[in-house]
């Protein structure tokens, strides 16, 4: 008879992307939000090869045709725009843009959030001021005023959008980090990696950012649902992006004059931008649970054992 040795035991473990699959199927509420939000990068990756020319071809024949006309087919049972091009089509093809700008400013204000974050919590106090101030200039103005004048200046377009709307969350991923470095770096295993003779970069990026990393997951998916809010609010002010590009707040924008009488224009876009913000919502609060080693065991247990 043979006993399981060490070796057998450890391989019989399963992997990290093993038992986050497990967790997320015991949430159904963060497994809806993820097949939501893949559904949304897919048709962002083919929606413009798929429906780009029909979401431009005009028809002022059918302009702010009524929803659920299933005769005309399935691409106008949303209905038509004021210039009866379909909203279904357009929907999906402004997703791209959308989710585009949202992506880069998240992952250049996380990035360079981070990076500062990660000096300031580690360097000499006299540094950690400098950027702390700097941080705390940012902070001192609303974001959406600095986008509206920056735009306003440079003009309005998807890298300077991009640009103005990560510059104005970098504070955030800032201060977060340093507060995370704070504490960590007086831990155990951060003394020894220093007894050891560890360079403050490998310290660092080697035996830190992994334990702030967790955190900054769960903030990137909340900041995600920020920024997309964000942009679209510029789109429906005129100064985010402009025709021929398509956006979800640019179509609210273009459709808030037919409110009384073609309420569709504005609704769908609209109620595509709930959805996903609530998904990013969703899958946040997994996030936070599932990567907090002291809370996830509350979906391990629920998880299943097989598959």
């Amino acid at each position: 008879m043979t006993h399981p040795t060490a070796d057998t035991t450890i391989a019989a473990e399963p992997s990290f992307l093993t038992r986050m699959a497990r967790m997320l199927l015991a949430d159904k509420f963060a497994l809806c939000a993820a097949i939501v939000l893949l559904l949304f990068v897919v048709l962002a990756v083919i929606g413009p090869s798929w429906l780009g020319e029909l979401a431009t071809k005009q028809n002022l024949r059918g302009r702010n045709a009524a929803p659920f006309d299933w005769e005309r087919g399935w691409v106008w049972w949303m209905g038509a725009d004021a210039l009866g091009r379909p909203l279904l089509a357009r929907i999906v093809v402004a997703t791209r843009n959308t989710l585009l700008v949202a992506a880069g400013a998240v992952a250049l204000s996380a990035g360079v959030g981070t990076l500062l974050g990660l000096v300031a919590g580690f360097s000499s106090p006299r540094v950690n001021q400098v950027i702390m101030r700097l941080a705390d200039v940012i902070m001192s103005f609303p974001s959406l005023l600095i986008a509206v004048i920056v735009l306003y200046i440079l003009g309005p377009s998807i890298l300077n959008l991009m640009l103005v709307l990560a510059i104005t969350r970098i504070p955030v991923y800032l201060r977060t980090t340093r507060a995370e470095v704070l504490e960590i770096r007086e831990r155990m295993f951060v003394q020894a990696a220093r007894v050891m003779g560890a360079s403050r970069t490998r310290i660092l990026f080697r035996h830190i950012l992994p334990v702030v990393l967790p955190t900054l997951t769960t903030l990137a998916t909340l900041d995600f649902a920020y920024v997309m809010l964000a942009e679209s609010a510029l789109s429906f002010l005129g100064i985010g992006i402009q025709p021929p590009e398509i956006t979800w707040g640019l179509m609210i924008s273009q459709g808030r004059q037919y409110l009384t009488n073609a309420w569709w224009l504005s609704f769908w876009p609209g109620l595509a931008i709930i959805v996903t913000t609530l998904s990013l919502n969703l899958l946040s609060n997994w996030l936070r649970i599932a990567l907090d080693p002291t809370q996830r065991w509350r979906l391990e247990m629920k998880a299943p054992k097989h598959g």
